[in-house]
């Protein structure tokens, strides 16, 4: 977390979006998005209501909104995040909530070394099936959470 100069304390609450050439550790309340050119540290007790953009992220606190890191987020055991991850490298602890989808993609293009393939667009006969023709082929799904049961997670007891 180097290049931190700004420091949002935990008796601040801004409402509105903050925008920043360095690095940002939050202790407060944000109401509005972040977008950072350094690292962001959302600490434990902090919570942000709006996306977040920055170099690298760890979240410690809670965040309801979606994260993109240019190098990589870090979630802590206390986090609490709901909304989407994009970032070329992800780290999750034992015991964080997190309610979205996540999109890791480490492309080492210099080196070589690592690189990650897509899977082919669907052809028309593809894209034509019904949803009948799908349940055929076998079950795909995925665990869906309605915003009510979302918002649950983050009510304070």
């Amino acid at each position: 977390m180097e290049d931190t100069k700004t420091i949002i304390a935990d008796d601040v609450e801004i409402t509105g979006s903050i925008k920043c050439t360095s690095g940002v550790k939050l202790a407060g309340k944000v109401n509005g998005d972040l977008i950072c050119a350094g690292d962001v540290l959302v600490e434990k007790g902090a919570a942000v209501k709006g996306n977040i953009s920055a170099a690298s992220i760890v979240v410690q606190g809670m965040v309801k909104g979606n994260i993109v890191a240019k190098e990589r987020i870090e979630l802590k055991g206390s986090a609490r995040v709901a909304g989407d991850l994009k970032a070329k490298r992800l780290v999750v602890e034992e015991g964080v909530t997190l309610v979205g989808k996540s999109e890791i993609s480490p492309v080492e293009s210099a080196t070589g070394e690592i690189s990650v393939e897509t899977e082919p667009a669907a052809t028309a006969d593809e894209a034509a099936k019904t949803d009948d023709d799908l349940l055929k082929t076998g079950p795909v799904s995925r665990p869906v959470m309605d915003r009510a049961r979302a918002g649950q997670l983050f009510a304070r007891k």
